[in-house]
């Protein structure tokens, strides 16, 4: 790989790492994890980053290869998992009903905000673009992005605030 491909492909890294970060802690559930998946699926991209011609093919290629890669993580852990007849005593270290409570609640409170509000905090919160970036995307101003994700994050909390 040539030093202008190399300087490409650190640039996308340092652009794009969070949103693809938080890609693979959803697959994984786990921070660490997680962070070896996307290491992984980086490594992979890097070795293919001369064949990849379409700038925004490489999202979904890294996030392919984090995918792919966390099902062969998977099938190979599944070979370590043996039945027995006595189960081990062991406290449940995390509360996954809490967390599946609290999501569905943040789906349904998005939901309820009025699309233009919902579209900047997803856009801002969940891909992780700048207020720049959403401006150009939406087609307007820096200030009207910064109002309408502060009014929605408003909005939010008091949805979430309020009682099922």
């Amino acid at each position: 790989m040539n030093g202008t491909r190399h300087e490409e492909f650190r640039e996308y890294v340092a652009e794009r790492g969070t949103v693809l970060l938080r890609a693979a802690t959803q697959l994984t559930s786990d921070r660490t994890e997680a962070e070896d998946l996307l290491q992984s699926a980086l490594t992979k991209t890097y070795l293919a980053w001369d064949r990849i011609e379409d700038p925004a093919a490489v999202d979904g290629y890294v996030r392919r290869a984090m995918v792919n890669t966390q099902i062969s993580w998977w099938r190979r852990r599944k070979l370590d998992v043996y039945p027995t007849d006595r189960l081990p005593d062991r406290p449940v270290d995390d509360d996954h009903t809490g967390r599946s409570e609290m999501r569905d609640a943040l789906g349904r409170a998005l939901r309820r905000l009025p699309e233009r509000q919902r579209l900047a905090v997803m856009l801002r919160y969940y891909e992780d673009m700048s207020e720049r970036e959403i401006a150009e995307a939406l087609g307007v101003s820096v200030g009207t992005v910064k109002s309408t994700v502060s009014r929605g994050m408003s909005k939010l909390r008091t949805l979430m605030e309020e009682p099922s």
